[in-house]
């Protein structure tokens, strides 16, 4: 199986545990319905990341603290649940997600050849299109 046929699994498995949990079709919502499914994740993930952080010792001032690797995979790993959500809520699918990805990496890479002394999202315009 190709890495790209493991995303394409990935959002299979999260379109069908969406579904098992309630989580209506996505294409079939109203623009309103939409943006609220992205708040909801964008909390989602937001908590999550806090998990995440909350498995690494971050308080320079606890002596307490351990480095929980195997619960900082766990949260990375809910954080693509709710990620591939995302991208299913706005039409995304794997392959949208991989050349979406990768025009955007270039862009990065051009953005440090160019030194990126400047914010400029102009360049982010054409990622998507054609």
């Amino acid at each position: 199986m190709t890495t790209q046929d493991k995303l394409a699994e990935m959002f299979q498995m999260q379109e069908e545990l969406n579904k098992r949990i309630g989580v209506a079709d996505f294409s079939a919502m109203d623009e309103k319905e939409q943006a609220q499914w992205i708040l909801n994740y964008c909390r989602a993930m937001s908590q999550e990341l806090a998990e995440l952080t909350d498995s690494v010792p971050w308080k320079w001032w606890a002596k307490y603290q351990t480095f929980d690797k195997q619960n900082a995979r766990v949260e990375v790993i809910d954080l693509f649940h709710f990620l591939i959500s995302l991208a299913q809520i706005l039409g995304m699918s794997a392959d949208d997600v991989h050349r979406l990805y990768t025009q955007k990496n270039k862009v990065n890479h051009q953005r440090q050849e160019s030194g990126y002394s400047v914010k400029d999202e102009s360049d982010n315009k054409q990622i998507g299109q054609g």
